[in-house]
């Protein structure tokens, strides 16, 4: 019993302790889900960063700089939210649910980092968002693939739900508040880079083309 209230102390939602035993119940009675989730758990990060470059190869077909502009911060955005994510896990100093349950399956190796927020999670959401500012049938697959990555971290015993919930919401928040702060800047500079030999990083499509004025014909 002083186990469990001590999870729920620790744990940032009261149900915290409860829904984590109800999803490491369901991991142990789906022992074939084992090898596909915890691979994901681990080294889910990979899609991610295809999904970023789907991102920027999307943006990069269209003509609208403030698309490619989106592209382009929110892998930069992703970065912060983790960055910015650190301090909250150190000053909150949440104990792993390995730590602060008895006998729970444990399916990846036991980190001695604290648990809330999620960094993996914080890393989806902080994907998700950004990809919805580039287009929403993409954030739509950024969407879902942040919240097997969030039921996952959960399902190999690695956080308590509240963790991922709140990592996801942190790395959304970040990435979408980032954006908005930083748009007209990066637009500018999309812009300026678009006039380089750099264009056909950033469009497919040509640039317009320049009609000389009259005085400028050179007569024949």
């Amino acid at each position: 019993m002083g186990t469990v209230m001590l999870a729920s102390a620790a744990g940032q939602l009261p149900e915290d302790p409860a829904w984590f035993r109800a999803v490491n119940a369901f991991s142990r009675a789906t022992g074939w889900l084992h090898a596909p989730i915890t691979a994901y758990a681990k080294f889910g990060v990979v899609l991610f960063a295809l999904l970023l470059l789907w991102g920027w190869w999307t943006a990069r077909g269209t003509s609208d700089l403030a698309r490619v502009a989106a592209a382009l911060w929110a892998p930069v955005g992703m970065l912060v939210a983790v960055g910015l994510n650190q301090p909250i896990v150190h000053g909150v100093h949440e104990a792993r649910p390995y730590t602060a349950l008895p006998h729970v399956l444990v399916l990846v190796s036991r980190s001695t980092d604290a648990s809330f927020p999620s960094d993996h999670a914080t890393m989806a959401g902080a994907v998700a968002a950004g990809l919805f500012l580039v287009s929403r049938r993409l954030g739509l697959v950024g969407l879902l693939a942040a919240l097997v990555m969030a039921f996952a971290r959960v399902y190999v015993g690695a956080h308590f739900p509240g963790d991922v919930l709140a990592g996801l919401l942190v790395g959304a928040a970040v990435s979408v508040i980032g954006f908005a702060l930083c748009r007209r800047p990066l637009v500018w500079l999309v812009d300026t880079l678009a006039r380089t030999p750099l264009r056909p990083l950033l469009s497919v499509v040509p640039p317009p083309e320049t009609v000389d004025a009259p005085g400028d014909r050179v007569a024949t």
